[in-house]
């Protein structure tokens, strides 16, 4: 029988992992009820073996020897986290936000959506800054979304003076 207290465990992903990889995406995103569906799930299922795995380094969350979440980091962003939503407050998503600033310790950005204030509150809760707002133009979903930055001071040291010159300089 499982507990709510069994770590989470990390380890790098692998081309196997992308189906499990696409259940996770769409349950997640299932709850995001402020996006469009713009694709069929053949085709997010296809993006993702094809596309997103091959071409990310890819980081995967286990509870219990089950992948419950991912991270896919391409160069200094990480460009998809997600947890399934039966396993969130579990640890999952704190455990892949710490592995992968441990794989990008100089600097690591990232767009959230606006609206998924869970994912901002677990950003700024470890340390990133909102640099920009978009108003959704620039994705293809058309919802607007923040550029987090991370740098290792940054959790410490930025005050709101400096987080509003960066941002103000990034724009």
């Amino acid at each position: 029988m499982s507990t709510h207290d069994e770590p989470v465990s990390i380890r790098q992903g692998t081309p196997a992992d992308a189906d499990r990889v696409y259940e996770i995406f769409a349950a997640a995103r299932a709850g995001m009820r402020y996006l469009p569906q713009l694709y069929t799930d053949d085709q997010v299922q296809w993006w993702v073996r094809e596309v997103m795995v091959p071409r990310s380094e890819l980081w995967i969350a286990e509870l219990d020897g089950r992948a419950v979440g991912f991270a896919a980091l391409q160069q200094d962003w990480l460009h998809h986290l997600y947890v399934d939503p039966a396993a969130q407050g579990r640890g999952a998503g704190t455990a892949l936000v710490e592995q992968v600033k441990r794989c990008r310790p100089h600097e690591l950005n990232l767009h959230v959506f606006e609206p998924n204030t869970g994912a901002r509150r677990l950003y700024e809760r470890h340390g990133f800054v909102s640099v920009s707002i978009r108003d959704g133009s620039q994705n293809e979903e058309g919802v607007p979304d923040a550029h987090y930055r991370w740098r290792p001071a940054s959790g410490t040291v930025l005050t709101r003076l400096s987080a509003w010159v960066l941002r103000r300089n990034t724009r």
